[in-house]
């Protein structure tokens, strides 16, 4: 590692914040090099504060219609290849007790931006399982709502909610979009969300189409400032019914490198190593633990509907059943000398 990436680190992982120059210096020409000692301290911070346990989620994609025609993604509106499904309050309930039996304590309840649910529709949702299960958490992953909607959510329980930024570069969100989507309206939930007291997600996707070095380095300024308490960050990949069909993959190897410069920025964050990171390397969950995450976060969906919630093409685990997974997972986490742990891995500095 060359000397001033190498004090850059140091200054990360003494905590001190970097301007967006440096985050520059960080982000360009990375090597193998660059990324075996970002994962190493990353690694070792991630061991101090949360021991060798990894907190698992159970998501529920209880819906894939959508009201947005992102470019990116498989469930977008104008995508009519997609096979759309809603379950109901039900068939949510009995994921949720599933997930409860095999050892989840945080349900995520993920659906496209389907205002068939309403807020207070969400919010009895989010009561029942509560009722059921007092000892969860609650996460809700539903795109942007109004604050008077996310109030009304928090209020009945819901604990923490996921709304990726997807990019802190005003233009490049405008590439990544269609005009009737805001990057104001979108930082605006963000902002509402930590005011209401929500555990509070966002994240980007690594390699979208159009990004660059400058953007990244935005991206981890924003992140730095915001100081969420979750960071949910795959690489991108391409869905064949959309715009960008065509466009390469994300790196692999630069997510993973993202992942631990976001664990020494931000030591406590509740950091998954997600689902698209399995998707694009067989061992991709276990190297993003290796390389500082703490959470991952497999499908407590029926296996009916697991293969039409396709934000992107070649997604794992569409056909295990969630028991499976969940026991697969725990040999996985074993064998790189983790633990799953039962809990509901709540947020805590």
């Amino acid at each position: 590692m060359q000397p001033e990436k190498q004090a850059l680190l140091q200054k990360l992982t003494a905590h001190e914040k970097l301007n967006k120059a440096q985050w520059m210096t960080l982000l360009t020409d990375v090597t193998e090099d660059d990324r075996a000692e970002a994962a190493k301290a990353a690694r070792a911070e991630a061991l101090q504060i949360f021991g060798n346990k990894v907190f698992i989620r159970g998501i529920v994609e209880f819906s894939n219609y959508c009201k947005n025609d992102c470019l990116y993604c498989g469930i977008r509106r104008s995508n009519a290849n997609a096979q759309r499904y809603r379950l109901t309050d039900d068939e949510i309930l009995e994921c949720c007790d599933e997930g409860y039996a095999i050892g989840y304590r945080t349900f995520v309840l993920q659906s496209g931006e389907d205002f068939t649910y309403t807020a207070s529709h969400i919010a009895e949702l989010v009561r029942r399982i509560k009722a059921a299960h007092p000892d969860c958490a609650v996460t809700l992953s539903l795109g942007e709502r109004e604050y008077d909607e996310l109030k009304l959510m928090r209020a009945a329980g819901a604990d923490r909610y996921l709304l990726r930024h997807e990019t802190a570069n005003a233009a490049h969100y405008g590439m990544l979009h269609p005009p009737q989507m805001s990057f104001a309206h979108r930082m605006e939930c963000l902002r509402g969300l930590k005011r209401l007291g929500y555990q509070t997600g966002a994240g980007m996707m690594i390699g979208a189409p159009y990004q660059t070095a400058e953007h990244l380095a935005e991206d981890m300024c924003f992140l730095q400032e915001f100081r969420p308490e979750m960071i949910g960050m795959g690489p991108f990949l391409p869905h064949k019914d959309t715009p960008f069909a065509k466009e390469p993959k994300g790196s692999y190897e630069l997510t993973l490198y993202l992942l631990s410069l976001c664990r020494l920025m931000l030591p406590h964050v509740l950091l998954p190593a997600t689902t698209a990171l399995g998707t694009i390397h067989p061992q991709g969950r276990e190297q993003g633990i290796l390389a500082g995450a703490n959470v991952i976060m497999p499908n407590l969906s029926p296996t009916a509907v697991r293969k039409k919630y396709m934000l992107y093409d070649n997604k794992i685990c569409t056909e295990d059943q969630s028991s499976d997974c969940r026991f697969c997972l725990q040999q996985r986490m074993k064998s790189i000398g983790y633990e799953v742990a039962v809990t509901r891995g709540d947020y805590a500095e």
